[in-house]
């Protein structure tokens, strides 16, 4: 090869890798371009929501300021039942405390708290020592020790408090069923709540309205920001402050002076007494005992507080026994009897039935517990004035059956719920004779229809559904809804934002003339029947039934029942309805009645409980019931 030829070539070959050595470096130029565009699209555009949350959370601090919540207040709206008080909660901030002086300040902390210092190091472990985050170690501190740690505040750096609410419970006794408690919130109730706002510092209704109105009461929280290096440090001076709004204030049916009235005339017999308005169903008194004090539950003991309330099985201080407890009706069941038989036609009032003190049925003796010797021959007047029971068996078992006297029960409210704007309640039980084979594969007998018929067996209810009973009769067919919420209020302007309207609950189809015999039967009942005596009252006229339930196995232990409403003679937009029930584990001396009569007499006559037993001349009893107390604190004290 010539030589030109070769310098040609390589030439050539020269050109050819400086054109790929360029094209190479414009791709790669290309590439890196596109790579960062992509980049920084995909960071500013795609994931730029992601990246701004975080720089958020990095530059901001949030504290949520907590809402009061609503007050509750009597039918009035002017004596408090529930208000806020103040309180405080200390926090510590142990990124704030200089380095090695933790425990020096943990120590005088704990010693202004009245705390352990181990208490405060669980709060406070040592991984998170340097975290500019605030750890809560005690809350519901009263103001004199804020004071003390203000004071001391130069030897306690990163300590700080902030205002925590927490409610006062002004009348507690019988409302404590009412009204209910706070606390904190559950991992159960979060999981449930999550989506309505509620976090977990939250403090929510447990029982009672709190509970029930928990949503009106709970109001807004507030919010407190400041900007903070990715540490946790404060840098802004000052912070960007939402106010939180209180929550709404609730005005309840209950009035005071009846409900104090009520539960000093139960006194401390385990029982339940509840007061309505039948023409609107509102609740003016509701009264449970034994109950339990709510403010503890704000109190550092309220774990061990709550604990010995549950592991008292026997008063059962938790439960509401108004709504919440089902018993034998008994012979106020009689008045849905005397409804049955006249709307029937199964059974002429003024027929006479003879009682010779037992009714032999099905080879088992039936003894007529009231009168032993026998009633004689009665009617109907007679045979719910008396309270006697072969009158009501022979009805039930011959002229109605067990199908019509479950209908009727039904009709008058019994076996399901009244729906009481409360958290929870019992229904009640009305048996059946298809109920009998399925549950105990046994068939319906006459002396299942007997039981019945006098509100024994099967049959249970609840005081309040003993008062509706009650409220059908004086509204002529007629229940409304029980409440306990009169209004809802604004917490600043106290303008009514809402107001509770009567509701129909049931209607019956008995017709008008039967409302009034059983009126007349009952109030008959009350000047020549059982309850003559204990219910005598130059006040006012009232009409009502007694009830005697026996306990199984007890044969000689019994619930004490008294239902009546007044004015007799009154428009039912005047009356009110009482129902109490004092149980079996009392010692007996048929309280129920007199409780009543005193309740009616304070009621009417305007008269404190005291005055009432003084103006009914039942002053003996009260001597009585002293010395009887007396005798069992001693009989305790001897046996243990």
């Amino acid at each position: 090869m010539m030589p030109h030829q070769r310098n040609t070539r390589s030439a050539r070959n020269t050109s050819l890798d400086r054109n790929f050595r360029l094209i190479i470096l414009t791709v790669y130029i290309i590439v890196s371009f596109a790579i960062y565009f992509y980049k920084l699209f995909s960071l500013q555009i795609i994931q730029g929501q992601e990246y701004r949350s975080q720089s958020k959370k990095i530059s901001s601090q949030v504290n949520v300021i907590p809402a009061q919540r609503g007050e509750i207040f009597d039918r009035n709206a002017t004596l408090p039942m529930v208000v806020n008080t103040e309180s405080f909660s200390v926090e510590i901030t142990p990124g704030e405390i200089p380095v090695g002086h933790y425990d020096t300040v943990a120590t005088k902390l704990a010693s202004l708290l009245g705390v352990s210092k181990y208490e405060i190091d669980k709060k406070v472990p040592r991984n998170v020592r340097r975290s500019y985050s605030s750890y809560q170690i005690r809350s519901n501190v009263p103001f004199s020790v804020i004071s003390n740690i203000a004071e001391n505040s130069t030897d306690l750096p990163g300590i700080t408090w902030i205002s925590k609410p927490i409610r006062n419970y002004v009348m507690t006794g019988s409302l404590s069923h009412v009204v209910g408690y706070v606390g904190d919130i559950t991992k159960e109730e979060m999981n449930m709540m999550y989506n309505q706002g509620y976090t977990r510092s939250s403090i929510v209704g447990k029982t009672g309205i709190e509970r029930q109105y928990d949503a009106l009461l709970q109001g807004t929280p507030g919010r407190e920001s400041r900007t903070v290096d990715v540490r946790g440090r404060i840098l802004s001076d000052k912070p960007i402050i939402e106010p939180p709004q209180m929550g709404k204030n609730l005005v309840l049916t209950i009035d005071t002076d009846i409900q104090t009235l009520a539960e000093k005339t139960l006194g401390n017999r385990v029982g339940a007494v509840v007061v309505l308005k039948p023409s609107n169903g509102e609740i003016l008194a509701m009264v449970s005992y034994p109950f339990f004090d709510p403010n503890i539950f704000n109190t550092d003991d309220s774990g061990k507080y709550y604990q010995s309330l549950l592991e008292d099985e026997k008063n059962q201080p938790l439960v509401n026994r108004v709504v919440n407890a089902v018993y034998p009706p008994a012979s106020t069941f009689k008045i849905i009897m005397s409804a049955a038989m006249l709307q029937e036609d199964a059974f002429p009032a003024t027929k006479k039935i003879e009682c010779r003190g037992r009714l032999v049925y099905g080879g088992r003796v039936f003894h007529c517990h009231v009168h032993e010797p026998g009633h004689g021959w009665l009617d109907m007047n007679g045979g719910l004035g008396q309270s006697c029971d072969v009158y009501y068996w022979t009805i039930g078992r011959d002229y109605l059956g067990i199908s019509k006297i479950a209908s009727y029960a039904k009709e008058f409210g019994f076996g399901q719920s009244t729906k009481i704007d409360l958290p929870s309640q019992q229904s009640g039980f009305v048996p059946s004779a298809e109920w009998k084979e399925r549950r105990y594969h046994e068939k319906w007998l006459g002396g299942d229809t007997m039981s019945a018929s006098i509100g024994q067996g099967f049959m249970l209810a609840t005081p309040l559904q003993v008062a509706n009973m009650v409220a059908m009769v004086t509204n002529e067919g007629v229940i409304y809804k029980p409440h306990l919420l009169k209004e809802v209020r604004d917490p600043v302007t106290n303008e009514v934002i809402r107001e509770t309207k009567p509701e129909v609950l049931l209607k019956s189809t008995i017709d008008s003339e039967v409302w009034k015999q059983v009126k007349e039967a009952m109030r008959f009942t009350i000047t020549d029947g059982t309850p003559q005596y204990p219910m005598h009252n130059k006040i006012v006229q009232a009409a009502g039934k007694t009830g005697t339930a026996e306990v199984a196995p007890y044969k000689t232990s019994w619930h004490s029942w008294m239902v009546a409403y007044a004015p007799y003679d009154a428009p039912v937009e005047d009356q009110v309805v009482i129902a109490t029930i004092v149980e079996a584990c009392n010692p007996w001396e048929w309280w129920a009645p007199y409780a009543t009569n005193i309740i009616l007499q304070g009621i009417f006559a305007k008269q404190t409980y005291e005055e009432a037993v003084h103006a009914l001349g039942f002053n003996y009893l009260m001597k009585n019931r002293a010395r009887q107390e007396k005798a069992d604190e001693f009989h305790k004290r001897r046996h243990t």
